[in-house]
């Protein structure tokens, strides 16, 4: 069971929370964007960078996650996409998408696209706070918690 950062968007603080969790744990991760991103050095850590181009990161993802893989996305589609494959999603809020409630996200979000079509201001997400950044490291604890019993 590997991490895959969906690290074009991810935010900074989220990044090193992963790092030394990955670290700690020994789970190989992987940080796939469209541009460089600066990993530490780590036999468990490493970067993946794909072309420039609309959904190219995701598609990266999706094509090597495997079930039990853990995606970090604020991405929904792609989040629904890995969920398919039998991985689980976690967003940098600290919200774990599975098969349970990625449906009504979807449909949240798309809700939420056809109102900014029609003009509706909507806003954008709100700053990331320390209580989302404890709520992630949390869920990220919890899978590998998990992922150490299975093995």
């Amino acid at each position: 069971m590997n991490i895959w950062v969906d690290a074009d968007a991810c935010p900074n603080a989220i990044k090193e929370i992963v790092f030394r969790a990955a670290a700690r744990a020994g789970v190989t991760t992987t940080l796939v964007a469209n541009q460089q991103i600066r990993v530490p050095p780590s036999p468990y850590i490493r970067n993946v960078q794909v072309r420039r181009g609309f959904d190219e990161a995701d598609d990266y993802i999706v094509a090597h996650a495997l079930g039990g893989d853990l995606i970090i996305t604020a991405d929904i589609p792609l989040a629904a996409q890995v969920i398919d494959k039998g991985a689980l999603a976690l967003s940098p809020r600290g919200e774990l998408y599975d098969g349970s409630n990625i449906g009504e996200r979807l449909n949240l979000r798309d809700f939420m696209d056809e109102l900014r079509g029609s003009g509706v201001q909507t806003g954008g997400p709100s700053q990331l706070k320390a209580a989302d950044r404890q709520a992630f490291a949390n869920q990220l604890d919890r899978w590998l918690t998990r992922r150490q019993r299975q093995s």
